[in-house]
């Protein structure tokens, strides 16, 4: 009789989900152990590009994403007083790309993730760690605290400060501060009428998108030393934004303190030699963390899971399929986030009248950024559904 192989996921955001459907799917017995006490997510949303949609086919799951997504790409790029410096529509992103860019809620894709895997494949508070990476003649082992799990494949997709990838390169220097800030907001904002939009001032952006749910998500970063936090996150988002164009007072008016996340932004500026050792497989910013500049942290996750599942006997193929590609993405999210959070006046005004004229020129920038990077294909089918081919749309 042929023994069932097993894989334990440790993390149970949205990579390592993706990861443990794929291997599920795959005829692994899956293990996800989750150091929180549960699976939702600190309240945010995610902007999902065509690549991880076509990655989501594959798992059967894209399709509904598309359903209960909102559609991106109806607006475009501002200065702080209003003025567009480059518009684009969801129609151009989705013939550009073969497929649409939509956002939703973070919590809604984890759900449905979730709904793909067994009801008791998943374990919350439970903290794990490699103690032994494993080899080809035998297997990886994960310590927990309720006893050790061995398994055939491990996937450490337990975040930026992976404890895994420092087991497995003790030598890398890790994660390096980005150099800014950022705050996060979901919330209804009645009443207020408004174009998805991102606006680059100096030393500051801020975007605000509507979800599909009838909330608004929205997000700003600013340059600032590492670890400071102010009293009212609020307060200080008034400060820094309360005088930019609408809607973002509308915004913060409807915000309350206790809305406001902040995190610092963290990134592996110098690239591990490999995304795996022995049985054992980084996936997502435990791999490459970047700066969220691109949008791209959790679809590169997405992208790393299904390659990893459908190189799951030959990790060597793993890395050689993912590392490449994620390193280019890393480095120009570090270079998009230099160009965005400039601060240098003089510096700021050529930057914008540039936008101004290319845009003028040519493809919008933000349909530019995702070049090389929206049009990847996953290497196993199904690819992108019916509904998803270029200048088709939702009936809503």
């Amino acid at each position: 009789m042929t023994r069932t192989k097993t894989a334990v996921v440790i993390g149970g955001g949205i990579g390592g989900l993706t990861a443990a459907a794929a291997l599920h799917q795959s005829g692994l017995r899956v293990t996800v152990l989750e150091r929180a006490p549960s699976l939702r997510p600190i309240g945010a949303a995610i902007s999902l590009s065509p690549n991880a949609l076509r990655a989501l086919d594959v798992i059967g799951l894209g399709e509904e994403i598309r359903d209960l997504a909102a559609w991106q790409g109806d607006g475009g790029l501002r200065t702080p007083g209003g003025r567009w410096l480059s518009r684009t529509s969801a129609e151009a992103a989705a013939a550009r790309f073969g497929g649409p860019l939509v956002l939703l809620h973070r919590s809604t894709l984890v759900e449905r993730l979730a709904a793909l895997l067994p009801p008791d494949a998943v374990r919350t508070a439970a903290d794990a760690m490699v103690a032994d990476p494993g080899n080809r003649d035998r297997p990886a082992t994960v310590r927990t605290p309720d006893g050790e799990l061995e398994a055939d494949l491990v996937v450490a997709a337990d975040g930026i400060h992976s404890v895994a990838r420092r087991a497995l390169f003790p030598d890398h220097p890790g994660p390096v501060y980005s150099g800014f800030t950022t705050w996060r907001i979901v919330i209804p904002v009645p009443g207020a009428e408004f174009a998805s939009h991102e606006t680059w001032g100096r030393g500051r952006i801020w975007g605000t998108h509507p979800l599909g749910d009838g909330r608004v998500y929205a997000y700003a970063a600013a340059v600032t030393p590492a670890g400071g936090h102010a009293a009212d996150e609020k307060a200080e988002l008034l400060h820094r934004y309360g005088d930019w164009h609408h809607p973002v007072p509308a915004v913060l008016a409807a915000a309350r303190p206790e809305d406001v996340l902040r995190h610092d932004v963290h990134h592996l500026a110098e690239p591990l030699p490999a995304y795996h050792r022995g049985r054992v497989a980084l996936l997502g910013d435990a791999a490459h963390a970047m700066p969220p500049n691109l949008g791209q942290g959790g679809n590169q996750a997405i992208e790393d899971a299904i390659v990893l599942a459908h190189h799951s006997q030959d990790l060597a193929a793993y890395t050689a399929a993912r590392l490449p590609r994620t390193t280019a993405i890393a480095r120009r999210a570090v270079k998009v986030a230099r160009l965005n959070l400039m601060g240098n006046r003089a510096g700021t005004a050529v930057r914008d009248a540039a936008i101004l004229a290319l845009s003028k020129a040519g493809p919008a920038l933000f349909l530019r950024g995702f070049d090389g990077i929206a049009d990847w294909r996953p290497p196993q089918p199904p690819y992108a559904s019916r509904r998803t081919q270029v200048g088709e749309r939702y009936e809503r």
